[in-house]
């Protein structure tokens, strides 16, 4: 039988066991482009939840499983993540009211995270973790025809999971052709093995790393202090948050918090979930807040900041951490933005066309829900759009959208940055906020996009073998230029995408490009060109890509 602690301390492992072995599951991944890898986004997702579960002393099986299933839906990052915590979410409704788990309602609660797995992606590909998840929850329904057993059952489903994995390059040629598995399947099943563990034995697999990978940790970049933004005038001079813990005998609406905190502060967000309610509020009155707080249930955790000794002291603070977080708005405007990009430039770019927030995050880091979600509810706007410009974000941007209660949230769809700002561009203070997102997502339809990089690792694209850093040239995502040179690969790249039904072409060099030589390449790109296309340049400082280009038909 599975209690909390056994959860608990399955889920520990399982995250330790992944985090070992985060670099073996990113080198499965067979495209050469550098990016945001499996393993490190499985990692950080599970990590995010182990970290919660160590301060639970004697949770019960229903505590420890909504603990789980909501740190790892706030900490989701890329496709792999996302599904991931979606699984673990399904598992925590069917551990909903119970206070052990037999092999029946272990594998019946697998069954909900499975069916909401499959469901959450738009177009289900098998050879990939949801065959894995799928294959493994069927061989443990099998299995309970000849026990009951949580032990048997569990080493079935690790066994069933070992086995789709190994069958997963029979769905998908490609991964048949590099010689390896799917990357996100594995993953799964290293997690299966870690919970394994601690379910046959009630040995927790040791962690082997001296700090556990996280948002805080995960990334150097910086930006400004939200404190140095502050106006002159400062209305109340306390910021409180705080994070009340559910009483589920309470029944009182949090929207009552809301109500009461609004008539002692401002800036007022209250979101909740069925485990949490998550408080933000200027008032001159913490105490007051704390009470109100107190009649939904536990404080979990409680930050005060004295705001006008911030805003006094924030001259010789100009810049923090990475982890500093976004305060919270009041929606008192229309619409409001939130977009995803990596560099200097283009963060600059992005704000200059509207965005309220840029979150710091691309190929190479994906950000976190509860990043994107952060920002969404530091935009000051009954309505959010939010521009994900990356295929692996759009998931967790989607996750971020039922979290939300106090305002819309509406993720357009763009895969790429090149997207994103032609979305922007086609923005339209005059149209409604619905049917502006269907005008932005038909415009991305138009875009093509161009990318220069480097290999990521030794790969082979059309019978050639590519080594790792020689320069590539993708066009929308797919490899079609492998060179020796940077500029060169950038001029073939455009002749390829750059047609005569174009409109308007933006070159965005990276931060591995001079200006001297974005220069050049702009001049080369004009007398070609320029006659039938408006041409721009732009500095974006992103990693990653030397240059991006975006085509609009």
């Amino acid at each position: 039988m599975i209690n909390g602690k056994i959860f608990r301390d399955a889920v520990i492992s399982a995250s330790n066991n992944i985090c070992a072995q985060k670099q073996a599951l990113n080198d499965l991944n067979i495209f050469p482009v550098p990016d945001g890898d499996t393993g490190t986004n499985m990692s950080m997702t599970i990590s995010a939840a182990a970290a919660e579960l160590k301060e639970m002393k004697n949770p019960t099986l229903e505590e420890a499983a909504k603990k789980t299933a909501s740190s790892m839906l706030r900490g989701a990052r890329g496709n792999s993540g996302v599904i991931l915590s979606i699984i673990f979410r399904g598992i925590a409704k069917g551990f909903s009211g119970v206070e052990e788990a037999n092999g029946e309602v272990l594998v019946d609660a697998l069954g909900i995270g499975v069916e909401e797995a499959y469901k959450a992606v738009t177009k289900p590909t098998e050879g990939t973790i949801l065959t894995v998840v799928r294959m493994a929850y069927e061989a443990g329904l099998e299995k309970l025809t000849e026990t009951g057993s949580t032990i048997k059952v569990w080493e079935e489903i690790v066994r069933a999971a070992e086995e789709a994995l190994e069958l997963t390059p029979k769905f998908l040629p490609v991964l048949k052709k590099a010689g390896v598995v799917d990357a996100g399947g594995k993953g799964l099943l290293v997690i299966f093995q870690g919970m394994l563990s601690v379910i046959e034995g009630g040995e927790i697999i040791p962690s082997t790393e001296s700090q556990p990978i996280t948002a805080e940790n995960a990334t150097t970049d910086t930006f400004e202090s939200a404190a140095a933004q502050f106006d002159e005038v400062i209305n109340f001079t306390y910021c409180t948050e705080f994070i009340v813990g559910r009483d589920t005998e309470i029944a009182t609406d949090p929207k009552e918090l809301k109500e009461f905190l609004m008539t002692i502060g401002d800036c007022v967000v209250v979101v909740d979930d069925e485990e949490i309610i998550k408080v933000h509020v200027h008032t001159d009155n913490p105490g007051n807040a704390l009470q109100q707080g107190l009649k939904f249930g536990q404080l979990l955790t409680v930050k005060i900041e004295n705001m006008k000794e911030q805003h006094k002291n924030a001259g010789s603070k100009t810049s923090v951490t990475k982890n500093e977080t976004l305060a919270p708005e009041e929606p008192i405007e229309e619409i409001g933005f939130v977009s995803v990009a990596a560099g200097q430039g283009l963060t600059e770019l992005f704000k200059d066309m509207g965005c309220n927030h840029v979150v710091s995050g691309g190929q190479s880091m994906n950000p976190s829900t509860d990043d994107i979600l952060e920002a969404i509810l530091a935009t000051p706007a009954k309505t959010v759009m939010v521009l994900p410009n990356n295929k692996n974000i759009i998931m967790a941007a989607n996750q971020a959208v039922d979290m939300v209660q106090d305002r819309k949230v509406i993720v357009i769809g763009t895969k790429t940055i090149a997207q994103g700002i032609t979305a922007m561009i086609n923005y339209d203070e005059n149209r409604s906020a619905e049917e502006n997102a269907e005008v932005m997502n038909e415009c991305t339809k138009k875009v093509t996009t161009g990318q220069i990089t480097f290999a990521a690792r030794d790969s082979e694209f059309g019978g050639k073998k590519i080594k790792e850093g020689e320069i590539i040239g993708l066009k929308n995502g797919k490899l079609c230029i492998c060179e020796k040179n940077t500029q060169k690969a950038l001029l073939k790249l455009c002749k390829d995408i750059i047609k005569k039904d174009a409109v308007f072409v933006s070159v965005i060099y990276g931060e591995g490009v001079t200006e001297t030589e974005a220069n050049e390449v702009y001049d080369v790109l004009s007398e070609k060109y320029g006659e039938s296309v408006d041409i721009s340049l732009i500095k974006g400082d992103q990693p990653v890509y030397y240059y991006i280009v975006g085509v609009e038909y």
